[in-house]
């Protein structure tokens, strides 16, 4: 596997720490490892580790900057072959989300943050996995970024419990009492209330020793500056040290008796918490974020409140004057640091993730209307299903009036159902609808539908595998689209027209259709013959919709010597189905319960007025096709003055048919 992670900088940090520990490790299970950073000290560390480092400006938060960095990191990409892009921040994100999409590598997100809830911050959630270092932040980017829960995994930071030497507080107290807070100089991080509570536990520690590792960045100088003028205002500045950034780590944390973690907000994790732990060192910690998946109160650390500067101290002189204590919050927190937070989990929970964004798959199939087009698909979407048959997960799209014909379809996981007609009519519907769509994340998208509806749903799903027709209906949205330039064929050979482009062949051009088990009756079809029939002592059901009752009532008054069966509007499609089902033979006009018979096998007889059977007669092996052939047909006019096309269908032919198909 070839994976690239790309951050801002490779400065000392938990994001730096975290992608050099991953890299190590990816290198010596024998997966390529590029890094792509603004460079950084750590960059000597990432090589010497056997990964590839390439420089650039992936820090600046410059649009053009940003923008010029898409080609070039797609090149990086194509030339390392990189199977899997992890951006590990926002800038970073941006750039490697566009590049993936040039290149279909697969993109994946770790949040380190909890970001304000704006447009920079959504692209966090925007790949194919979103990795979250704590339930915190995995329920802030469910919540306030709208990703799915199916895509959000969890992956806790890790320390490589090798580099720190675990140290008994006992055996390591000495007569000065060293207490630490590590971390950058900034306002979140609570500086001014750490050093808030060190001038009341100064009280009490005689020989008190602070040192703040750490230090501000450029644009936080003048907050810097603050800390020191409290520090002197306060007394402590001859027991205070600001030893700025340290890369020994672990030589700090030997030297320590107590870690502070005085966060004011919410900690995406704290990984100098484990870090403290790993090498003995008792925590006291604010009660924000992540910390509280790591610490467990009393158990393995103090939590205190966020900004209380008192019940801060309270912890830290707990802590100084029991030892007892600080001996069993050390020994249970190394416990857990060693079961739940070791580096080598780390890597397997994060190549786990890798291995299934690789190795699952999406589809969306496309077909809104109408019910005899819906079945007419059924061929199609069992060919998809047998050609993707592990690691794909099928969903289709279909309209509200025709959902019933797909309940129990087997060949698909997942039916959505939009009311084009009501909540999902017009741009706004569509709009929203695409959204449902692009957070799901599909790989592919195979548009069975070809109309302008379609295709724009296609796009705003934001799949980078799009199917379908190059019509004049928008097919430009379609990235793998064929012309629709040949000569009138079947509609099931027309679908997999579509279906040739993913690699599927036309074998099998049968129709399904999946009915309840519910009642059972004998029928036939509505025609003017039906006193024939009934002389040859045939019973005849008339079907269709609760418009077509009144026609319906209307022609039983007229037929004498019989007893007609009025079943229009009174099933449901699968009810239908089962009706059709125990049918001798039944005659329709080319509407949906024509391809309800063919998906059936029950024999039928195709009556073919203003449309063209080659286009829409659906596959059977039992039928008799009756269409006459006018100059004018076919037109698809849906009102005609002359009516020839059908009114020349005599009821002596269909009669005729009718014996032939049931013998």
């Amino acid at each position: 596997m070839n994976c690239l992670q790309i951050l801002p900088e490779l400065n000392v940090g938990g994001v730096e720490t975290g992608t050099l520990d991953l890299a190590r490790h990816l290198v010596k299970l024998g997966h390529k490892a590029v890094v792509v950073s603004a460079g950084g000290p750590m960059v000597k560390d990432i090589q010497a580790a056997g990964a590839v480092h390439y420089q650039l400006p992936v820090h600046k938060k410059s649009l053009w900057v940003m923008f010029k960095m898409i080609p070039a990191l797609a090149d990086i990409i194509k030339k390392e072959k990189i199977d899997i892009v992890h951006a590990r921040s926002r800038v970073p994100a941006w750039i490697a989300y566009f590049a993936c999409r040039r290149t279909k590598a697969v993109f994946i997100t770790t949040c380190h943050g909890y970001y304000k809830k704006h447009l920079f911050s959504y692209v966090m959630g925007w790949s194919k996995r979103v990795i979250a270092l704590s339930n915190i932040i995995a329920r802030h980017m469910i919540e306030d970024f709208d990703v799915p829960v199916e895509r959000v995994r969890i992956i806790a930071r890790s320390v490589d419990a090798s580099r720190f030497s675990y140290q008994n507080p006992d055996e390591k107290r000495k007569e000065e009492f060293n207490i630490g807070i590590i971390g950058r100089i900034t306002p979140l991080k609570g500086h001014l209330h750490f050093i808030k509570a060190m001038a009341k536990v100064s009280r009490s520690i005689p020989r008190l020793k602070i040192w703040i590792v750490g230090d501000a960045p450029a644009q936080k100088q003048a907050y810097k500056e603050q800390v020191q003028v409290l520090v002197r205002r306060l007394g402590l500045w001859h027991c205070t040290e600001f030893l700025g950034v340290q890369r020994n780590i672990p030589e700090i944390m030997s030297q320590l008796d107590l870690v502070v973690l005085a966060t004011t907000t919410h900690e995406a994790f704290g990984r100098v918490i484990i870090e403290a732990q790993a090498a003995g060192v008792p925590v006291v910690a604010t009660e924000v974020g992540g910390v509280v998946d790591i610490i467990e109160n009393n158990v393995n650390g103090l939590l205190v409140p966020a900004q209380d500067s008192s019940a801060m101290a309270e912890a830290v002189l707990r802590i100084f004057k029991d030892k007892a204590l600080a001996r069993t919050l050390a020994e249970n927190a190394y416990k857990k640091v060693l079961e739940k937070y070791n580096v080598e989990l780390m890597v397997k929970n994060t190549l786990a993730v890798y291995e299934e964004a690789l190795n699952s798959f999406k589809i969306l199939i496309l077909k809104f209307s109408s019910l005899g087009d819906i079945i007419l698909s059924t061929a199609g979407i069992r060919a998809i299903r047998e050609r993707f048959a592990e690691h794909y997960k099928i969903s289709f799209l279909v309209g509200e009036e025709c959902k019933d014909v797909l309940l129990r379809c087997p060949y698909i996981d997942e039916l959505l159902v939009a009311d084009f007609k009501g909540k999902d009519s017009g741009f706004k519907g569509l709009w929203n609808m695409g959204r449902l769509l692009r957070k799901k994340n599909f790989d592919i998208v195979v548009d069975l539908q070809n109309n302008r509806a379609s295709h724009i749903l296609a796009r705003l799903s934001a799949s980078l595998n799009r199917y379908g027709y190059d019509n004049k209906k928008l097919g430009f949205l379609l990235n793998y689209r064929i012309k629709d330039d040949k000569p009138p064929i079947g509609p099931v050979e027309h679908q997999f027209r579509i279906l040739k482009l993913l690699g599927i062949d036309l074998k099998d051009a049968h129709l399904e259709i999946w009915p309840s088990h519910g009642s059972r009756r004998l029928c036939l079809s509505p025609a003017k013959l039906c006193e024939e029939l009934g002389y040859r002592d045939m019973r005849v059901v008339l079907t269709g919709t609760q418009a077509d009752a009144p026609a319906a009532e209307s022609l039983i008054g007229m037929v004498k010597n019989t007893k007609l069966i009025n079943a229009c509007g009174k099933t449901t499609v699968n009810q239908l189905a089962c009706l059709i089902k125990k049918c001798a033979a039944y005659v329709s006009a080319d509407s949906s319960p024509l391809h309800v018979a063919a998906a059936v096998n029950t024999p039928f007889v195709a009556l073919f007025g203003p449309t063209d059977p080659r286009r829409h007669m659906p596959p059977a092996n039992d039928y008799v096709l009756i269409k006459k052939d006018l100059p004018c047909s076919p037109c698809y006019k849906s009102k005609c003055k002359k009516k020839k096309c059908v009114e020349l269908i005599t009821p002596e032919e269909v009669m005729q048919a009718i014996l032939k198909i049931i013998k």
